[in-house]
């Protein structure tokens, strides 16, 4: 019986310590004016951001946050078209991968021919990555053409002017609350990972 109480008892104080290690205005902030309809956790970002290919490739932010989140809880990532000369054709083709399911092959390619081969110059270039990535050129046309990206279009313009989006990378959680990457420990990579993902399953706890 002993055992089983000091088990319990470190669960609580173990709850206390993540919760009370945490607080707005440091690690998150509570937004102003909470949005409704948002998904659970949202991610904005840019190809051209290197602080978002960072994050991608370098810490892979969303890995930890996916593994990190209760069962059932979906991340969502909205492009961002404020940013590089293709920025509104980079929103177009984030919502052709949405609707094919390919966000992960696209990713890594896309943020290399931006960030590091500056190969994308052009909307054929947007294209041609997904043709190597394996969606024919049929098949990326069609979608592009299709309601359904152009609603995703304005789903990710509409949700970063709701939320008032001032830069990338950015997590909102519960449409009310955005992590602050400037309060986090950054003492090594490993531990602002975790406190990463920690703040993203405390806040998506949080009514």
């Amino acid at each position: 019986m002993k055992k089983i109480w000091l088990a319990l008892v470190g669960m609580v104080m173990a709850f206390s310590v993540s919760a009370a290690q945490f607080s707005d205005g440091t690690q998150y902030i509570t937004l102003d004016k909470p949005v409704t309809g948002e998904p659970q956790v949202l991610e904005f970002f840019s190809f051209y951001c290197p602080h978002c290919y960072q994050f991608e490739e370098t810490y892979h932010i969303s890995d930890a946050v996916k593994k990190a989140l209760p069962e059932g809880t979906k991340m969502t990532k909205y492009h961002v078209e404020f940013l590089g000369p293709l920025g509104k054709q980079m929103t177009q083709a984030w919502a052709v991968a949405m609707a094919l399911g390919v966000e992960d092959k696209i990713t890594q390619p896309m943020f290399e021919a931006v960030q590091k081969t500056q190969t994308v110059q052009t909307p054929d270039d947007i294209r041609n990555i997904f043709i190597k990535a394996g969606v024919s050129a049929e098949e990326y046309d069609a979608a592009m053409n299709s309601f359904v990206v152009k609603s995703l279009v304005v789903q990710q313009q509409k949700a970063a002017e709701d939320l008032q989006l001032r830069g990338v990378p950015a997590v909102f959680v519960n449409g009310k609350y955005m992590v602050k990457n400037d309060g986090l420990d950054t003492s090594s990579m490993d531990t602002y990972v975790k406190q990463f993902a920690d703040v993203v399953k405390y806040l998506s706890e949080q009514k």
